[in-house]
């Protein structure tokens, strides 16, 4: 990555930085967006800026979208570092201010804009994965929704408690999260789905999980091909019986789950749902990657 967008200026990798006084810096004051463009244009870009927009509005830092503005600058960045599709990870932080909570609303905020090569993996997008339970529990949000925010230790935890396990390791598998009841909460970057007879589940917003923008258009997507879809709280047993099991998130789309692992090594197996042209999960990446343009 020899290029990022500073505060909407092509700058130098090496060049690119942002005051000690930022209070996304000091106390994780800020938000970001991560999405992939495809044939070179951001995917869900208005989805997007609707809940930085939101979050920002929450947090006291203000925010005006521009769809066509940063579109140009997000390829304008693209053709400077070399790349035909992207992986875009957009960040406003809250800006400079004074050491100490603040008492009212930031004035200056900081937009940082990335662009790098997408995962190897999204070659094969739809290729199965290994799901690793982990006991490292999902946090509760800070506010009433949880935000894509700059506080990220809980997701870093689960990281590296995840490298712990060799299989996991091996089968370079996502870690999913419970509640601190013991509900099915979210992986460590993304959320989670499964199907059992013929009926799609995903656990509830109340269990403190992100909002996903992909988990969103899935949920679309299976109410236009009339799938039962329902959201609620779901054990991890439950998973363990379920017909397809698959994660989300905008870089790769929908990933199936057909091994999941346990802390103890235990290890279960399930079917490909793909080998199965009408499973749900083929046909909801089906369906997702049409409405991306792609063929």
């Amino acid at each position: 990555m020899r290029y990022i967008g500073v505060n909407g200026v092509l700058t130098e990798a090496a060049k690119a930085v942002i005051h000690v006084s930022d209070h996304g810096f000091l106390y994780g004051m800020g938000l970001f967006e991560t999405f992939r463009t495809y044939n070179g244009v951001p995917f869900l870009l208005d989805r997007h800026l609707r809940r930085l927009e939101e979050g920002c509005r929450m947090l006291g830092i203000p925010f005006q979208p521009d769809k066509e503005q940063l579109t140009k600058h997000i390829q304008h960045l693209m053709v400077a570092n070399g790349l035909d599709e992207a992986y875009i990870r957009y960040t406003v932080s809250a800006g400079e201010e004074a050491l100490g909570l603040p008492s009212g609303d930031y004035t200056q905020p900081n937009h940082i804009l990335f662009a790098k090569p997408l995962p190897s993996t999204n070659t094969q997008t739809g290729q199965s994965s290994a799901l690793q339970l982990l006991r490292t529990s999902r946090n509760t949000p800070e506010g009433e929704v949880r935000l894509k925010s700059l506080h990220y230790m809980n997701n870093i935890l689960a990281k590296r408690e995840l490298q712990q396990y060799a299989e996991a390791v091996h089968y370079k598998a996502e870690g999913i999260m419970l509640t601190a009841n013991g509900f099915l909460a979210e992986g460590i970057v993304s959320n989670l789905f499964f199907v059992r007879n013929n009926t799609l589940y995903t656990p509830d917003l109340s269990t403190g999980i992100l909002p996903g923008i992909t988990r969103e258009f899935i949920l679309e997507l299976a109410d236009l091909r009339g799938i039962p879809c329902e959201q609620g709280l779901y054990h991890w047993d439950e998973l363990k019986q379920a017909d397809e099991i698959f994660m989300t998130n905008s870089i790769q789309e929908i990933r199936p789950v057909d091994l999941l692992l346990e802390p103890g090594g235990v290890a279960s197996h399930l079917s490909v749902p793909l080998a199965q042209t009408e499973s749900i999960t083929a046909l909801l990446l089906h369906d997702y990657r049409q409405k991306a343009g792609m063929k």
